[in-house]
């Protein structure tokens, strides 16, 4: 911090993505996390996030105001608290805020802010390699049968990664583009560790019913994509995947590795090609047009969206000038 006065950090939300999990890590990381106070706004939540404030402001803690375009109402008063922390607090006190886009936060706040946004890693190949960057490998080599839970694990990343970057074939994908989390993903590898641990014979049906059915499967409601998601996850977390060199896509250049240190699976990773074929999908190679012609609408109406509104001196017209 480099001034007295307490600057508001604030995520940006973005659809796919939960900053909550990581701000708990950064918490630990920082031996805050006895030191916090987390609360959901919404209805009813006003007074007891000003307490919030207010108390950890005192005593040097950390405010996490999650959710702040629920609360609207809310907004103002926040506004009138962040303009009046000034010097008193104490010096290591933190107000933390997560937001979607919202047009009835205060300007102010955000202009007087440290902002963040996570997004999911573009491509096949970053959210993978995205996924074990961030592993706790400690906790991975702690399971009684390390072995089957690397193989196993690695599916479930794997399979994370395709049900992600599928979005991006539009309807060919998913019928609806659906905000899969980084707390999916984690909520299925700590269920994969009680199944393995506690099972003499890995119970692949079981680990299918809770990936496809529960963790992910919870947010899908079109029926299709629900067996979609049901055929996918079965060929990631299948007897095959105990099986070195057991291919995940049709061409080979996707496959089980032998079980390693963290550094073989990421050398592995980094091996991967950046622009993934439709084949790793499970998808024919038509299906890159559609997804080079959704990208390239997007970059078009992004650069649409900051042209200046007004004509040039030259007299020439806005169409004339994009086109030039």
């Amino acid at each position: 911090k480099d001034s007295s006065v307490t600057v508001p950090l604030i995520f940006v939300l973005s659809s796919g993505s939960d900053p909550v999990a990581d701000f708990m890590r950064f918490a630990e990381e920082q031996n805050m996390s006895k030191k916090f106070d987390a609360i959901s706004l919404g209805r009813g939540q006003d007074k007891k996030a000003e307490n919030c404030i207010t108390e950890n402001a005192a005593r040097g803690g950390w405010a996490l105001l999650m959710n702040c375009h629920l609360a609207s109402s809310f907004m103002p008063k926040l506004e009138h608290i962040v303009e009046n922390l000034d010097d008193s607090s104490h010096r290591d006190f933190r107000l933390w805020m997560t937001s979607m886009p919202s047009k009835a936060f205060p300007v102010s706040v955000l202009q007087n802010s440290v902002k963040m946004t996570l997004e999911p890693p573009s491509g096949l190949k970053q959210n993978v390699l995205g996924t074990y960057d961030a592993l706790d490998w400690k906790e991975v080599e702690e399971s009684t049968k390390p072995k089957k839970g690397k193989r196993l694990l690695f599916g479930f990343c794997f399979f994370h990664a395709i049900v992600q970057d599928r979005r991006k074939f539009g309807p060919i994908g998913w019928n609806i583009a659906y905000a899969f989390t980084n707390e999916d993903l984690m909520v299925s590898r700590k269920q994969l560790k009680i199944f393995v641990e506690d099972y003499d014979e890995v119970p692949y049906k079981v680990l299918n019913y809770v990936g496809a059915e529960v963790n992910y499967g919870g947010r899908v409601t079109d029926d299709k994509d629900g067996r979609l998601i049901r055929t996918i996850l079965t060929t990631y977390i299948c007897p095959g995947v105990m099986n070195d060199g057991h291919k995940l896509s049709e061409s080979g250049i996707y496959h089980v590795i032998p079980p390693g240190d963290k550094e073989d699976y990421l050398d592995y990773i980094r091996s991967l090609p950046l622009n993934p074929a439709p084949e790793a999908f499970g998808l024919h190679a038509n299906a890159e047009i559609t997804t080079c012609q959704i990208e390239t609408v997007v970059l078009l109406e992004n650069v649409l969206a900051m042209q200046p509104r007004a004509g040039g001196g030259s007299g020439q017209s806005r169409e004339a000038v994009i086109g030039q």
